[in-house]
């Protein structure tokens, strides 16, 4: 199974490779279409030829990184079983205690450094590819400090959420998927009311909006959005890049709006308004209770998927792995393993109704703030100051965007502004 295992790997990863970045770098056209040409949403009106330059490479290259991460992902997940590594883990969890509290957060540990480790390399080089290209600023210990807080996070709610599912597992044979999942929608319910005000704070430090003036006209749009906030956060981001970002996130007395510093100091007023409609119109259409039922539905599924895949993978290859069933820890990888690929197809889905959902924000926020020239110009300054690219490929797209190109989104503000004008 190892020489299996190594000898498809060393010929299908690198022709995997080789496949994507010929169709990035030379398969991929990268143009504006006629139809786009001269109007606000073409780059070319905006950004200069070396920021058109700039914006195709770092493009390629990011995307580049984020398909070869996908199945390097599920081989590291392979190869841990495989290799008996897994088994390794389990043995010594339960050569330290006998108890699960105790051996599968162990296991977990240990599992966790191993992924950890072998991904570093791919994270190291995105994060040198974003400060080759001015995008981040963040320092090395700055950035090994979130990348350590990250780590341990994930370690602490994964152990919690795999210790409690290993019981569930060994108890309840045939059920363990529903039960996991009802106890799952009680917990995403609670990250998703403690992040703003737990979470976030770990990696970035927040204070109040020093510009009381803006405050107050962010506070005023959002009473007229019948938002429930009392103030406005600054979050102090140009310490780790330039791009700018906002977001109105949190349930019930958590609601928070907050805003990258970088957003402030690169738009105007008016433009910082605009952003902060959409935001807001992501509240006002209920988007966040919409992803939290998505969330709870998609785990749903994926558990009972799960739990028929993973009785199958143990069936056919848990002897090869030293796997006895299920219910061994031993076989988290596979079950990890499962997630990640039912993730992956999900995600065209799940990036299809995002894109519908930020659409939607967008029009609520024209609704909402009546100014197309400062929402456009938002967007374009958005374009050149991260870099983004207005026309992806077809792949990059359906895989990797979450929002409308910018493109479609600066077009869309421009037909809403020559409507207006034509209006009597």
């Amino acid at each position: 199974m190892k020489k299996t295992f190594v000898k498809w790997t060393l010929l299908l990863f690198p022709l995997y490779a080789l496949l994507i970045g010929l169709y990035l770098f030379y398969w991929s056209d990268y143009g504006v279409p006629a139809s786009y040409q001269g109007t606000a949403a073409d780059p070319g009106t905006f950004m200069t030829d070396k920021q058109l330059t700039l914006s195709e490479n770092y493009s390629r290259y990011k995307d580049f990184l984020f398909f070869i991460g996908i199945p390097l992902q599920w081989l590291v997940y392979i190869g841990i079983l495989v290799f008996g590594w897994s088994r390794i883990f389990k043995d010594f969890g339960e050569g330290v205690s006998k108890y699960k509290a105790v051996k599968i957060p162990i296991y977990v540990l240990l599992l966790s450094c191993v992924t950890w480790i072998i991904n570093f390399p791919l994270d190291y080089i995105s994060r040198r590819l974003s400060l080759s290209y001015n995008i981040s600023t963040q320092t090395f210990p700055s950035w090994m400090k979130d990348q350590l807080i990250s780590f341990w996070l994930d370690v602490l709610i994964m152990s919690l959420l795999i210790t409690v599912l290993y019981v569930l597992i060994q108890r309840f044979k045939k059920r363990w998927w529903l039960y996991a999942w009802m106890l799952l929608i009680p917990f995403i319910v609670f990250l998703m009311y403690v992040q703003p005000v737990v979470i976030d704070p770990l990696y970035n430090n927040f204070s109040e909006l020093q510009d009381k003036a803006l405050e107050d006209k962010i506070l005023a749009l959002a009473d007229k959005a019948d938002i429930p906030a009392d103030r406005v956060y600054e979050v102090n981001m140009s310490e780790k890049t330039n791009t700018m970002n906002a977001y109105v996130n949190g349930i019930g007395s958590n609601l928070r709006i907050v805003l990258w510093d970088t957003t402030l100091n690169r738009l105007t007023d008016k433009e910082v308004l605009f952003i902060m409609a959409h935001e807001m119109g992501h509240y006002v259409k209920h988007h966040l209770y919409y992803n939290l039922l998505g969330s709870i539905i998609g785990a749903f599924f994926g558990l009972y998927i799960a739990y028929r895949l993973l009785h199958v993978f143990i069936r056919k290859w848990g002897a090869g792995w030293g796997v006895k069933n299920e219910a061994d820890i031993a076989a988290l990888p596979a079950l990890l393993l499962i997630f990640s690929l039912l993730s992956f197809v999900a995600s065209p889905i799940e990036l299809t109704i995002s894109r519908g959902a930020e659409k939607a924000a967008d029009e609520y926020a024209i609704q909402l703030r009546d100014d197309p020239e400062a929402a456009i110009g938002s967007f374009q300054e958005l374009t050149v100051n991260s870099l983004s690219e207005v026309n992806p490929p077809f792949l990059v797209k359906y895989l990797r965007y979450g929002h409308p190109t910018m493109m479609e989104r600066i077009h869309m503000l421009e037909i809403h502004d020559d409507d207006a004008a034509a209006s009597p």
